[in-house]
């Protein structure tokens, strides 16, 4: 069942990068985000019946706004402008490096340990990035570098937001969080939204798709996650960083017609690599000690 709902996890949000490049280039960025997050935040709204999650939100308000700023509004409007320029799959690969900045920036802010493993991991991610980019610019697409740029501020904002989460919201309930960081990410994008609002008519595809990011992609998703978090635990339900990118591609591929590279498949491989020594899901040290054994 937990297998199930994590690869189901995964597909979810592998297609958000599918509806994205479907629904930015007639709505726009802002407009498209600010609905994606605007139904999120009414799928997610039966959260708030209970008094005592009332109060949480009360009591967290300005660190429930700086989340929903920096792990929905700013990240999502930034990857749904990077697919003006690049394809559902590139973003799906780069956002695999969340991980990576989140390391990254609990030990800069928080002072956490880093182990030399997770350094290595670190830079092996970033190669991953620079080979994964330069296989965008060998096919010479414009815009490739501020896509890219887009994508990885996008990335290091939700290393922020999940590392101050842990520090400004412990002890209130994830499924409140979900809710109220959508509400403020709604508000917040609210008024650009109106001012960027599409002049011509939007098609029935586009709209479809952002239906599909703000109840699929987002709402839903959310209730999987948080579900997983409190089943299995955190570092169960973070290994569905692993499949995303896998999810990406795939639907890429299959609705978009998106080519897959050699490049964007070593690309995808290194950064994956570097993730996964970041996160200690793959410990070199544990693997050398046992092959000294032998």
């Amino acid at each position: 069942m937990n297998l199930a709902e994590l690869f189901s996890l995964a597909a979810i949000w592998g297609a958000s990068f599918l509806f994205m490049r479907i629904g930015a280039p007639e709505f726009g960025p802002v407009p498209l985000i600010a609905l994606r997050v605007g139904i999120a935040a009414l799928v997610l709204f039966p959260v708030l019946r209970s008094a005592v999650a009332r109060n949480h939100l009360r009591s967290k308000l300005w660190p429930m706004l700086v989340v929903g700023v920096t792990n929905s509004a700013l990240p999502f409007s930034l990857f749904a402008y990077s697919t003006l320029y690049v394809n559902a799959g590139f973003d799906a690969v780069l956002n695999a490096t969340v991980p990576l900045w989140t390391g990254l920036i609990a030990f800069v802010w928080l002072k956490s340990p880093m182990s030399r493993p997770q350094v290595i991991g670190m830079l092996v991610g970033m190669v991953g990035v620079v080979v994964l980019v330069w296989d965008k610019i060998g096919e010479g697409q414009p815009g490739v570098w501020l896509a890219t740029a887009a994508v990885l501020l996008a990335t290091l904002s939700y290393g922020f937001a999940i590392n101050y989460s842990k520090t400004r919201l412990a002890g209130v309930p994830p499924f409140v969080v979900a809710c109220g960081s959508q509400l403020a990410a709604t508000l917040v994008l609210l008024p650009l939204a109106l001012i960027y609002w599409p002049a011509a008519a939007v098609s029935s595809t586009a709209w479809y798709s952002v239906l599909a990011l703000g109840v699929l992609c987002t709402g839903v998703a959310y209730v999987i996650f948080y579900r997983l978090l409190d089943r299995v635990g955190s570092a169960y339900a973070a290994s569905v960083t692993f499949l995303i990118p896998i999810f990406g591609v795939i639907w890429g591929a299959i609705f978009l017609k998106e080519q897959v590279t050699l490049g964007m498949v070593f690309g995808c491989l290194i950064i994956l690599l570097g993730t996964a020594l970041a996160t200690g899901k793959l410990n070199l040290s544990n693997y050398l000690r046992a092959k000294s054994n032998e």
